[in-house]
């Protein structure tokens, strides 16, 4: 499959340019929980920690994002479910698919996140991962191996979080 570099990660089929660029650049803001979690997907995957910090509701943001340990290639994005988080919500959730490569085999690791809207802007709250599998099948990412989301914090300390 090939994948034409302008269109942008979060699944639209626009250009990034037309799309998550956007809201990367704050010329516009996410108008639901979904166009959040899209837009926050992309910037996940070109690792605009700026970005993903903005758009982090501050009760549970953390001081940095850390990279170091994404060593995968994030492919694409797929929206499971939605529950709420439209315009008229206050709250919303997202479940979705996040598929990525890593050491030449493809995974894709399956969470629960969770958005809230402040002062009629979307801000992610939390996020809870279901699952990490590969072609193999799931694989056991370990509770003190780093959370895949990015919080440079220990997988039982965010998102493995009972």
């Amino acid at each position: 499959m090939t994948h034409d570099t302008n269109l942008c990660l979060c699944g639209s089929l626009l250009n990034y340019a037309e799309c998550c660029e956007l809201l990367h650049a704050g010329a516009v803001h996410a108008t639901s929980a979904e166009s959040l979690m899209r837009s926050r997907f992309t910037a996940y995957a070109m690792h605009n920690a700026d970005y993903l910090l903005s758009s982090w509701d501050t009760e549970t943001r953390p001081a940095t994002v850390d990279f170091s340990n994404d060593t995968g290639e994030w492919t694409c994005l797929e929206i499971i479910a939605t529950k709420k988080g439209g315009a008229k919500d206050k709250k919303g959730i997202v479940e979705f698919k996040a598929y990525f490569t890593l050491d030449g085999e493809q995974r894709v690791m399956n969470e629960i996140s969770r958005f809230v809207k402040k002062q009629n802007r979307w801000y992610y709250l939390d996020g809870k991962v279901k699952s990490i599998n590969s072609t193999a099948g799931a694989f056991d990412q370990g509770l003190n191996a780093p959370c895949a989301c990015g919080s440079g914090k220990k997988f039982k300390r965010c998102c493995g979080k009972k």
